[in-house]
């Protein structure tokens, strides 16, 4: 009787169709045939693309939003498993009970992502614009922006409609000292105090009496299906936007030409320019968590470049604001956001920004 003998070459597990080789040659049977398929649908896929991000609600949904576009424009990342998303914990995430003055400002919530993208453990890096440094680390650049949300600020209270409806004494829980500097501006009566933690942590202290009201930005709540939280939407005019508010940003690093390929396909070339042009305001006025800075830079009617910035102290006793027009083109939006810093820089004085340290 003759002895057979069963193979599979490389090139045929890949085609997920392996062949028997023997004498005299005759097909394998079926069992044999079906535990091999097995095995090779066992093999893990390696991801095309590792995301990296911090681990809040707010922050995944950024995430996935990043990976359906992703999957969306590419057909090689629509299968399962081509884009995984990887959760990294920031200082920023894990000290909740200090100001994030005192721990350091911005970078808390990008150093380790940034650590993890220049060690090769992630491909790119999703972040809220509003909490990435004006500079970059070395070797990391950011290509891309998405398309961005609703700039605005949303008011969430259980008995008042409005910041003006308070009565004197009420507390408003804040961590954004330009959200403070601008209340309290308008608002002396009021209490601002310390107010961290992600959205769902802070609503849980609103509605248990931890303070009367807070304020959080509506691009979060929309990105969570939870714009029916607000109590009202304030306008821009009432409460001007942290810089780069509402913006996604991604970055990869400045060799790897394959990311770069990818996410440019996603980037939102109006919403790179605004983000630009308010980034170099803020980065002229050497801006950090100390020092309440808001700007608002986007396309009016007529195509053109509007800009608002400002400048306070946080307790509102100053507040320093400018404004400006030009067209919408990177040049000339960088360079209008510089001028605009320049001028308050130069309003507020040396004094201004010494007494914030």
């Amino acid at each position: 009787m003759a002895t057979l003998r069963c193979t599979t070459t490389a090139h045929h597990s890949l085609l997920g169709s392996p062949t028997c080789v023997g004498r005299p040659r005759r097909r394998c049977p079926a069992v044999v045939r079906a535990a091999v398929a097995v095995q090779a649908e066992a093999q893990p896929k390696v991801s095309l693309i590792r995301i990296g991000t911090r681990g809040s609600p707010l922050a995944l949904a950024q995430a996935h939003e990043t990976r359906e576009k992703l999957k969306a424009a590419h057909t090689e990342l629509a299968e399962d498993g081509a884009v995984e998303i990887i959760i990294i914990k920031t200082t920023g995430d894990m000290i909740l009970d200090k100001p994030l003055a005192d721990i350091g400002g911005k970078g808390l919530f990008t150093k380790e992502i940034d650590d993890a993208l220049l060690q090769g453990r992630i491909d790119i890096a999703v972040h809220s614009m509003k909490d990435v440094p004006t500079y970059l680390p070395e070797g990391t650049i950011l290509p891309c922006n998405l398309p961005r949300e609703d700039v605005r600020d949303a008011f969430i209270c259980l008995n008042a409609k409005t910041l003006a409806e308070l009565p004197a004494g009420s507390v408003v829980g804040s961590a954004s000292l330009r959200r403070q500097s601008q209340i309290l501006y308008k608002y002396p009566s009021l209490k601002v105090v310390n107010f961290r933690g992600n959205v769902q942590t802070r609503l849980r202290k609103l509605k248990e009496g931890d303070v009367h009201a807070t304020l959080l930005a509506l691009a979060g709540l929309k990105r969570l299906n939870m714009a029916e939280t607000a109590t009202s939407v304030l306008s821009v005019d009432e409460m001007l936007p942290a810089v780069a508010q509402g913006a996604i940003g991604i970055a990869c690093r400045t060799n790897d030409d394959k990311m770069m390929d990818y996410l440019s396909s996603l980037n939102h070339e109006d919403t790179r320019l605004a983000v630009a042009c308010e980034r170099e305001f803020l980065s002229v006025l050497d801006g950090n968590c100390r020092t309440p800075i808001a700007a608002y830079a986007y396309r009016d009617k007529d195509g053109n470049c509007s800009f608002r910035g400002l400048l306070a102290s946080p307790d509102g006793s100053i507040v320093y604001e400018t404004s400006r027009s030009g067209t919408y083109t990177f040049d000339d939006m960088v360079a209008l956001g510089q001028d605009a810093g320049y001028e308050l820089k130069s309003k507020a004085g040396p004094g201004f920004f010494d007494g914030l340290q």
